[in-house]
């Protein structure tokens, strides 16, 4: 039997990552191979109707399967994920020469935010400042919907759209602040965080109950096994964003289950009720 695993092709780079990743697998002894989807919802519903045994899946993805596997009595559970998965929060921007100093201060403004289904972006970010009480207008930049946030155009166009001062504040993950500040997208200095979110986890390597088990824990062993320092593996290390693999945990995603309930995204046997949603 070969372990089927499912990626999302949200940039060309997916394909020589996991092309490089089998390569080195099954060298490694492992039966491997991977099939790629144009969003994640199909990806989902393939890992929770055992088509696939396992998905590289975003943490939108991960609420979802979670709560079909478990609609349809078969849970799954979270292998690994990356280092730098875990602990992330987002940020809520304005420009440094504003006159915006705290969060009541957005009353009644726009803020700018990634496609609807981008976690960091979008759902975490916009569900913070409903916390804190800001009633905003919250401006989506329709970039790869489908893709959970994963291809960061609407992200970056929500910066874009800031400097311009076509929105009053953008929702950006803090390390696309960082990045789009390198990049020249936001010149430095020329915003300022005015609130962040608290730490959450993104990515996880989702597993379904139905895969062969030997062939999972091999799987597993075999990603936490890569070093950063082997030559072959570390190109594709830099690609996916990691420098090592780790076990994966499902206690970072209290914050985003929560949003999801809140906007209406999923429903509690994970079937797709946001509107206006056609990946």
């Amino acid at each position: 039997m070969t372990l089927l695993m499912g990626a999302v092709a949200y940039d060309a780079k997916v394909v020589t990552i996991w092309s490089g990743f089998r390569a080195w697998l099954r060298r490694h002894g492992l039966p491997f191979d991977f099939v790629l989807y144009s969003h994640y919802e199909r990806q989902v519903e393939d890992l929770t109707a055992g088509r696939i045994h396992a998905a590289w899946n975003s943490p939108l993805a991960w609420v979802r399967a979670r709560r079909l596997g478990e609609a349809r009595g078969e849970p799954v559970r979270p292998l690994v994920m990356r280092d730098t998965d875990c602990d992330l929060r987002s940020v809520v921007v304005v420009r440094a020469d504003s006159g915006i100093d705290t969060v009541a201060d957005l009353k009644g403004e726009a803020v700018g935010a990634g496609a609807v289904d981008s976690p960091q972006a979008t759902l975490l970010p916009l569900r913070h400042l409903r916390e804190l009480g800001a009633a905003v207008e919250a401006r989506l930049f329709q970039v790869g919907v489908g893709l959970h946030g994963d291809h960061v155009g609407g992200e970056r166009d929500a910066a874009r759209a800031l400097l311009a001062g076509e929105v009053a504040a953008a929702c950006v993950l803090d390390a696309n602040h960082l990045l789009f500040t390198q990049e020249g997208t936001l010149p430095a200095g020329s915003t300022r965080i005015l609130t962040m979110t608290d730490p959450y986890d993104h990515c996880n390597m989702t597993i379904a109950t139905s895969a062969p088990r030997d062939l999972v824990e091999e799987f597993g062993a075999l990603l936490t096994g890569m070093s950063y320092a082997d030559p072959e593996v570390r190109p594709l290390l830099d690609l996916e964003g990691l420098t090592e693999w780790r076990p994966g945990r499902a206690t970072g995603y209290a914050a985003l289950e929560a949003a999801v309930d809140a906007t209406g995204f999923y429903d509690a046997s994970g079937r797709v009720t946001a509107t206006a949603y056609d990946p």
